[in-house]
């Protein structure tokens, strides 16, 4: 099953991108080869090429764009939508299932081995978000230096932070230290 918050962690597989320099994780082929391995269960069959890796890296920024727009309610970019479908067009389709592990995934024929075959899962993964009830649900986190995007599937619908752990007490830190501060 192709999990709906897939194309959101494809997205952010660049982060601290309100830094001058954002973390980059796909930096190689094999980078990106071994995260679609592990998240998107996809393999491919030959090794991958830079071409292969630049054109992840130019969806990627058009999947990013299009949700961070969605998250702060503007509207996105139309060159990313047509980029988005161009993608999906020209990769395999969903035709055929599987029997997996706990239940049925999409058997994605990987004999071509190309980015786009890879990337098959995230970006139906994005076309479904898109066309979907949890589509309201997508957040960027509240630290500008952060800008992860996440799918805000807490009760009330008013998460903020991409994890408490990390930029949420980091801001709840810096309230405590700046209200110390001005007490003093």
């Amino acid at each position: 099953m192709v999990r709906p918050d897939l194309c959101l962690e494809f997205a952010n597989t660049r982060f601290w991108r309100g830094q001058a320099t954002p973390t980059e994780t796909l930096n190689r082929p094999e980078d990106f080869a071994a995260w679609g391995s592990a998240n998107a269960g996809a393999k491919p069959d030959k090794p991958l090429t830079t071409r292969d890796l630049d054109q992840a890296l130019s969806l990627r920024e058009a999947i990013y764009r299009l949700f961070d727009a969605q998250a702060q309610n503007k509207p996105p970019p139309s060159r990313d939508l047509a980029a988005l479908n161009d993608a999906l067009a020209a990769a395999p389709a969903r035709t055929a299932l599987k029997r997996a592990r706990n239940g049925y995934d999409w058997d994605v024929d990987m004999k071509a081995g190309t980015a786009l075959n890879l990337l098959a899962p995230v970006l139906w993964s994005a076309g479904d978000l898109l066309t979907g009830p949890r589509l309201d649900r997508v957040r960027r986190c509240a630290n500008p230096e952060c800008g992860w995007l996440f799918l805000d599937d807490s009760r009330a619908g008013k998460r903020r932070w991409c994890s408490m752990s990390a930029c949420g007490n980091r801001a709840k830190a810096r309230r405590h230290y700046h209200k110390s501060k001005d007490q003093a």
